[in-house]
């Protein structure tokens, strides 16, 4: 199977999304074709995708990468090059990059003249198996992650494994993470054989992953319930992700290796709270720090990193949620946590 159906659209694979982009293309008739790109997918995926795509792109717009260019005024930028280079609403915007490219561009899409097409291309491990899916597009406030955005859907996404060859390992690490929580959340056999595996990047993992967080989505497309299983090891993850991004005296981590380690954190409240068995917890420690270097965190760095947790999107009534494991591969939502088990799932994570 090299298709993945997705409420209103496709995600395509391979020779597959080669034929759905250009057949989409030539029925639509878009008045404008508009193609984003940052730095790094200009130099190493426009020829790959030149190559894919047959027809004219009239424009090619460029962004800088990394999570810290992920705000409104790159935005800005974008809407007003949209708007000098004539575009109007049967206008199409292509993305070709990574989850932030890929959020950001769906989010300007969505917005500019209320609401114009847009195909997403992933070029990271992470975006193919977890941007690709779902719809949800926004950006960052300051250094909190997705305070703004909509959920709307692309018209298609196209997954070509083949962009994985430009990425860095650390890169490749990164999108391993969230395949990892797939498994954790939803399927035990799936996280049985990722841990397993030297090589991840095969376009039967992607799908599976794909299908696991696919499956979730179709069931709760607007996150009132089941869909909020995804965010297993997000909540500290982000605080997480936040706090390196904004104290540049820190190494700056990727997406996946600060969710990661919310993993690890958030696996420990699972054995506290929802009885995961100390075996599986351990499991889980010993299979992330395999892959992903210890983070040596100060006891003022966790204490700005708790503080964070009050922005994260998924509060309500002033409660900080949280998801839970109670085995692998069985999450459960909407967890309350004692606030003195946040300094002892770090010191369970500095073992």
């Amino acid at each position: 199977m090299d298709s993945v159906k997705s409420q209103s659209y496709e995600v395509h694979i391979n020779e597959l999304a080669k034929a759905a982009l250009n057949q989409h293309v030539a029925n639509r008739k878009y008045s404008k074709i508009f193609l984003l790109v940052d730095e790094n997918t200009k130099k190493y995926c426009l020829p790959v995708f030149k190559e894919i795509f047959d027809g004219p792109v009239d424009s090619i717009l460029e962004i800088q990468s990394g999570e810290e260019n992920k705000h409104i005024q790159t935005c800005l930028q974008v809407w007003e090059d949209l708007s000098n280079l004539d575009g109007d609403r049967k206008s199409l915007l292509i993305n070709l990059g990574g989850g932030v490219l890929t959020d950001m561009g769906g989010f300007v899409a969505s917005t500019f003249k209320r609401g114009i097409d847009f195909i997403n291309i992933p070029t990271t491990l992470l975006a193919m198996v977890d941007a690709s899916i779902g719809g949800k597009t926004g950006v960052d406030l300051g250094s909190l992650k997705n305070q703004i955005g909509v959920i709307n859907q692309p018209q298609m996404v196209l997954i070509f494994p083949e962009f994985l060859t430009t990425l860095d390992p650390r890169q490749i690490k990164s999108g391993y993470a969230e395949m990892l929580k797939h498994g954790l959340i939803k399927d035990k056999d799936y996280w049985g054989d990722l841990t397993k595996k030297s090589n991840f990047t095969d376009a039967s993992c992607i799908q599976r992953s794909i299908a696991i967080k696919n499956d979730v989505v179709l069931q709760d497309p607007t996150e009132q319930g089941l869909r909020k299983i995804l965010n297993f090891g997000h909540t500290l993850g982000h605080a997480i992700e936040s706090y390196c991004l904004e104290n540049h005296d820190r190494k700056t981590l990727l997406h996946g290796e600060a969710i990661a380690i919310g993993m690890i954190l958030e696996g420990y409240l699972s054995h506290e709270l929802r009885g995961l068995s100390k075996l599986s917890l351990d499991e889980i420690k010993k299979s992330f720090l395999r892959f992903f270097d210890k983070v040596d965190f100060t006891e003022d760095d966790i204490d700005s990193i708790l503080q964070l947790l009050k922005y994260d999107k998924k509060n309500s009534h002033g409660n900080v949620n949280f998801v839970l494991l109670q085995a692998i591969g069985e999450a459960v939502i909407d967890i309350e946590v004692p606030e003195e088990l946040f300094q002892k799932a770090f010191a369970y994570y500095k073992e």
